[in-house]
């Protein structure tokens, strides 16, 4: 049979094809978005932005915090990526200077998170680290700053709910140089000398903490500028008050300046020299013989065998550092730590939420809180800081002929750790 379709039939035959035709291609389109949104909210790989000053005063410092985090995310990738629910992730690195100043740094922060990040890792300046922490408040990001913050970036309602901090504040760091110096070295006359900014000032009141406590004394201080090269009139002081303890608050340049002329004035001869917070580049900027006997804090030496003998925390601190020195040539320092150590904690709140979703991630690690770190374990509490089992090692210089190799420069005596070393939660307004 032969149907015949008239004009008009085939007219209106062709008007509903066409009809016909635009439905299916609007479906089409709606397939294809739905499938890149999908693609975007379940991406095969991911970026993580690593904003740090490259440049700069802090540049020395920086370069090992960009190693420890690019450590952190070869190791996931050799593994396959991340464990999300879609499958295995990959991440990418996106490295950006912030210049250790705060226009520049914001700036550059909006830069990556324009270039499509779902995290940040960064800051060894922490007044930048606040400025991007109010950011992030407003705008919820995976942010994990690493600096030593200070003790009023801590207070209730201040930390963004997505900013976790891997370290503590500088009052933690002068509680621990105080309790350190009083009960493990058993001095009782303390000079403090701060840096006159939040850095110095809460380090001090973590040092007079201390002191109170567990019964010493606060027989001398002054403070002075970052930046400060000349420290004969302050050193003068420090002799006259005659303590048995120097503890100073002096970071990377400053600190160097500052043993080399303890060392120079003999100083040394006539009390402890304790610099606060040490890194090993701060240490190689030393000669062995001023380096010798200083005492200080250290967030992560990479030689604790002696002190924790074949304990797994050695072990682990071991391994970790036998990857990073494949990787980079010399030894894991602390700030490296830092940074490595955040990252990784960033990956554990994706794969725990099981989302790249900023506020889901922070509820998943505070759910969770306790995590194991390559120098123990660790607790995030209320107030987004860690209670660590080792805070920091207590480390004592080592001098000519004592050195084994250019990174043989410390011995590792003995740990502060636990909530005690942190500001109680009620004094931050918990």
């Amino acid at each position: 049979m032969i149907y015949d379709i008239d004009a008009r039939q085939d007219a209106g035959w062709g008007c509903a094809m066409r009809g016909t035709a635009v439905v299916l291609a609007l479906l089409v389109t709606a397939a294809l978005a739905a499938s890149a949104l999908a693609g975007a909210a379940n991406p095969s790989t991911i970026k993580i932005g690593i904003l740090l000053p490259l440049t700069g005063p802090f540049a020395a410092v920086a370069e090992t915090q960009r190693n420890g985090a690019m450590l952190a995310i070869e190791q996931v990738n050799e593994k396959g990526g991340l464990r999300m629910p879609w499958g295995r992730v990959r991440v990418e690195g996106v490295v950006a200077d912030d210049e250790a100043k705060l226009d520049v740094g914001v700036r550059r922060y909006r830069y990556l998170v324009e270039q499509g990040v779902v995290g940040v890792v960064g800051q060894t300046w922490a007044p930048l680290a606040y400025a991007i922490n109010a950011v992030v408040k407003r705008e919820p990001m995976p942010y994990f700053p690493v600096c030593v913050m200070a003790k009023e970036a801590f207070e209730r309602g201040k930390l963004a709910d997505t900013t976790f901090a891997v370290t503590f504040s500088p009052w933690t760091v002068g509680y621990m140089a105080g309790s350190a110096a009083i009960q493990v070295l058993n001095k009782k006359r303390i000079f403090f000398l701060a840096r006159a900014d939040s850095w110095g000032w809460d380090m001090r009141d973590g040092v007079r903490a201390a002191a109170e406590k567990f019964g010493a004394q606060v027989v001398g201080y002054d403070e002075v500028p970052l930046g400060t090269t000349d420290f004969t009139t302050v050193l003068q002081k420090v002799r006259a008050a005659r303590p048995d303890v120097f503890i100073s608050a002096q970071f990377a340049a400053d600190a160097v300046a500052l043993l080399k002329q303890t060392y120079q004035m003999g100083l040394n001869r006539e009390m402890t020299i304790f610099n606060a917070f040490i890194t090993n580049v701060v240490a190689k900027g030393l000669p062995p013989e001023a380096l010798k006997d200083v005492y200080a804090m250290h967030y992560f030496y990479y030689d604790l065998d002696r002190f924790l003998g074949g304990s797994p925390v050695a072990k682990s601190a071991a391994e970790y550092n036998r990857q990073y020195q494949a990787r980079y040539r010399t030894p894991a320092d602390a700030y490296a730590t830092i940074a490595y150590t955040a990252m990784q904690e960033m990956f554990r709140g994706f794969e725990q939420s099981g989302s790249l979703e900023p506020m889901k991630v922070a509820g998943a690690l505070m759910a969770k809180p306790i995590f194991q770190t390559v120098k123990g374990p660790g607790r995030w509490r209320k107030d987004h800081s860690v209670i660590y089992r080792f805070a920091a090692f207590l480390v004592k210089g080592k001098g000519p002929g004592e050195q084994k190799h250019e990174w043989d420069l410390f011995q590792v005596v003995g740990a502060q750790g636990g909530e005690e070393v942190l500001p109680p939660l009620k004094a931050l307004g918990y």
